[in-house]
């Protein structure tokens, strides 16, 4: 999706939360000094911090990379931009290298983006909640639990307040998905949201079973 970030218009992916930062270089190469994305990456500074960001995000199975290179293809209007997709944080110092001024406004940029994900998170778990509690038996503390599990692969205390936009994103439409769901009378006992449940979190974190 495109978010604006003063006159620019940033590439951002819903699924991890990552920027385009080739997308921002570019709009700023346009009507500016040229800048180069190699002499941010290969810088000193920016090695050490790819390297620190890299192990605080060595979590789980499959953890990702501070960026990576997506190269452009050729195409008979000519060659496409390579896409370099930044973590945020990255993203926030790559910002600054091009412009201080852009470091400000990047920050606000991605703490607000958390901030209404959160809000939005604890309101569809009340939307959730509202619609469970229809269901004989239901159990806030499982449901919440089983949430967690899916989104995080794992469940503890306050959780939520580590989670990234991505994350947050995902939790707030398998909550409104499930709500909707329960209205609409697809699913009718809690047994059964139980289930869809687990074959939420089969499908993401073993498809060779749900399969």
């Amino acid at each position: 999706m495109h978010r604006e970030i003063k006159d620019f218009k940033i590439l951002q992916r819903t699924k991890d939360g990552f920027f385009d930062a080739n997308e921002l270089l570019s709009q700023w190469n346009s009507k500016n000094t040229r800048r180069r994305m190699d002499d941010f990456l290969k810088s000193k500074t920016t090695t050490s911090f790819i390297s620190a960001l890299n192990e605080d995000l060595a979590i789980g199975e499959n953890p990702p990379l501070a960026y990576h290179v997506k190269k452009g293809r050729n195409t008979r209007k000519g060659k496409t931009k390579d896409e370099v997709w930044m973590h945020p944080y990255l993203f926030i110092d790559f910002a600054m290298w091009i412009n201080p001024r852009f470091k400000l406004e990047v920050i606000k940029f991605v703490h607000d983006q958390l901030i209404k994900q959160r809000h939005h998170a604890g309101d569809n778990y009340k939307v959730l909640s509202r619609a469970g509690v229809r269901l004989k038996g239901y159990n806030f503390a499982e449901v919440a639990k089983a949430l967690q599990w899916i989104v995080f692969n794992k469940t503890e205390k306050e959780i939520r307040q580590k989670a990234t936009v991505a994350q947050l994103e995902e939790l707030n439409t398998i909550q409104s998905n499930l709500a909707f769901a329960i209205d609409l009378g697809h699913i009718k006992t809690y047994p059964q949201l139980l289930q869809n449940l687990r074959e939420i979190w089969e499908r993401k974190h073993n498809p060779q079973i749900s399969a």
